[in-house]
């Protein structure tokens, strides 16, 4: 395993990067829905992403690599943009209707499915302690939305 200086593994900055990025969104999108239709609020966001992240790639030259993609690179791709997009539509509609500190750990939901789903269609394994985490997230998630 790629360890940095500090012997942690990069995947585990990236990752809670990530996690930190989707509470501010979370509190953020709650506070920005507020006085909008949840759909437009959507859509605001996926602009915003599109031009930061084509703006990213313009200005690493990334822009300049888009070689042709296999086919089923382009459709797996095309079904997971689909499939954020209805997720995003999704979250903003839940964040309309619900408190944000209920709403956001149902949707960490998914760490569940993407458990059972990488195991099913990926053929990956998960060792008990594995396992054990999955039901723990699933049990949290759902006292956190019935509490």
């Amino acid at each position: 395993m790629i360890m940095n200086d500090s012997g942690v593994p990069p995947w585990l900055v990236w990752a809670l990067l990530s996690a930190a990025f989707a509470a501010m969104t979370a509190i953020l999108a709650k506070l920005g829905v507020q006085g909008v239709d949840s759909d437009i609020a959507t859509f605001v966001r996926t602009i915003v992403i599109v031009v930061v992240l084509g703006t990213l790639l313009a200005l690493t030259g990334k822009l300049r690599a888009l070689d042709p993609i296999g086919g089923r690179t382009v459709l797996f791709l095309v079904l997971s943009g689909l499939a954020t997009g209805a997720s995003w539509l999704c979250y903003f509609r839940a964040l309309k209707l619900g408190d944000a500190a209920r709403v956001a750990p149902v949707d960490k939901l998914s760490v569940v499915f993407v458990a059972i789903f990488g195991v099913l269609v990926l053929g990956e394994h998960m060792s008990a302690k594995g396992w054990g985490g999955v039901v723990l997230i699933a049990l949290g998630a759902v006292l956190v939305a019935v509490g």
